[in-house]
């Protein structure tokens, strides 16, 4: 549920941020029923999809040394940190070897990850966060500290609501991967293209989210996703 005013944090708190929370001050029973929603359905499919949970886990095991699951550190609503669970995709210590951005054909990339990643079946596990709370199946997707320490003023305001599994921009960028490759190709850093290029634009779409936020257009946005991911 959306907090006071007063028990924000003090750095999400402007002007800019505030024009938001007055938006979502006022879907107050849409947010409980968002809450409800991600509660009973998270559960639902966390038993429907366990049988492909357990498929998965062995794959991974299989195909390469370390854990199943990928746990890394993301912030979420009002700038809490969580470790977000997804199918480990990558080599092991990944993330110490490289850019915490990937792109299309990074090395790193497990050959088992990379069928997973074409249909976004490391997200599944992410129904764990969702259940506990951490996330929303809606929302903006969650950053590491590094990319959330470099949002404007406004961009702090999607730290008004959980990070989500899915969002209107996830289905926009869904292949972010190539619009970095284009600007590597020119001589541009990973983190630069990312912080730079591809944040502010996914943002747009974060901000107004907001903006329209009610539970209807939310389950419009995961049928949209399945859809997407299934073309």
């Amino acid at each position: 549920m959306l907090k006071r005013w007063s028990k924000l944090p003090e750095n999400i708190k402007n002007v800019k941020v505030g024009k938001y929370y007055y938006i979502l001050s006022h879907k107050k029973v849409q947010l409980f029923l968002k809450r409800v929603f991600d509660f009973i359905v998270s559960a639902i499919l966390l038993v429907l999809f366990s049988p492909i949970l357990l498929i998965m886990a062995i794959l991974i095991k299989i195909d390469s040394k370390g854990p199943v699951f990928y746990r890394q550190e993301r912030i979420t609503q009002y700038g809490k940190t969580f470790k977000i669970f997804k199918f480990r995709t990558m080599v092991q210590n990944a993330d110490k070897i490289g850019s915490l951005v990937t792109i299309g054909e990074d090395p790193r990339i497990t050959k088992i990850g990379k069928k997973i990643r074409k249909y976004r079946i490391d997200e599944i596990p992410q129904l764990i966060n969702v259940l506990i709370g951490d996330m929303s199946f809606v929302g903006t997707r969650p950053e590491v500290k590094k990319y959330v320490d470099c949002y404007t003023e406004e961009m702090k305001a999607t730290l008004l609501l959980p990070a989500g599994v899915t969002s209107k921009a996830s289905i926009e960028y869904k292949d972010e991967d190539k619009i970095i490759d284009t600007y590597l190709a020119k001589g541009e850093k990973v983190d630069d293209i990312y912080i730079n290029r591809v944040l502010p634009e996914k943002m747009k779409w974060n901000l107004e989210y907001i903006e329209k936020f009610n539970i209807g257009k939310d389950i419009k946005i995961m049928i949209d996703t399945v859809i997407k991911v299934l073309k």
